[in-house]
């Protein structure tokens, strides 16, 4: 057979294989010189608040995303059990993103308002509190320890350097926005909403007192995710909303 020449002779089948790999290459690669953005315009997208950055920092420093996913693939079945797939806009501002590719437990991706933050609470502290068959472990410290907010600032500022669209007012007042997002009574949460509209101001880990804890934090962040698109009215054929 035809094949048989390739299959005997290694430089020839090398080539051949460069060249089916370096068309398949051209085929994925030259479209995008010739559009302005492969991420999809939506309205509603947003950098995430100081206390929601907080807690995605720890979220990431407790090591949740080796088990929870953040991207709802475009299958039936997982739009059927977690909602609209996952847009790239959606991402835009993680630094890195939470997409994953594996579930020992539920995709996170659209589950900010899903659950109630006392829900949050008794999960994080011990989860087999409200989910008798989970294996998560507990994080219990996380409501005994305060958010350094020493250099919530400088995170920021770091951010911006690398696109993420921080504002000099959003900086200046980083530290003033993450207190006044856990204190509902806070004259300062008028301003943070300005600033970051959706945003969900709440003692997240319902206890008293003026100190934010990491607890606060990462419910503050589990909170918002998949809330600031509104799905109702995206358009999934053309760029933008209508």
């Amino acid at each position: 057979m035809k094949h048989a020449t390739l299959e005997k002779n290694s430089i020839l089948l090398l080539v051949c294989i460069l060249i089916v790999v370096s068309i398949g290459g051209i085929v994925q690669i030259a479209p995008l010189f010739w559009i302005d953005s492969t991420i999809e315009k939506v309205q509603g997208m947003r950098p995430y608040t100081p206390l929601e950055q907080a807690g995605r920092d720890i979220y990431v420093r407790e090591g949740c995303y080796t088990c929870h996913s953040q991207m709802v693939r475009t299958l039936r079945d997982e739009v059927e059990r977690y909602g609209h797939y996952s847009l790239a806009a959606e991402s835009m501002y993680d630094h890195p993103f939470q997409w994953g590719s594996k579930r020992t437990g539920p995709d996170l991706a659209r589950v900010g308002g899903k659950y109630s933050d006392q829900w949050h609470v008794e999960h994080m502290i011990d989860p087999r509190a409200v989910v008798p068959e989970s294996i998560m472990p507990g994080y219990p410290w996380l409501a005994a320890r305060t958010v350094d907010a020493a250099d919530v600032a400088e995170r920021i500022k770091t951010l911006r350097a690398v696109g993420v669209p921080y504002t000099d007012e959003m900086i200046e007042k980083a530290r003033t926005d993450l207190a006044a997002q856990a204190d509902p009574e806070s004259k300062a949460a008028r301003e943070l909403l300005q600033r970051y509209p959706k945003a969900k101001v709440a003692k997240f880990d319902g206890r008293p007192g003026g100190e934010v804890t990491e607890l606060d934090a990462v419910i503050a962040y589990l909170q918002v995710l998949g809330t600031l698109v509104d799905f109702t009215s995206f358009d999934a054929a053309g760029p933008s909303l209508r």
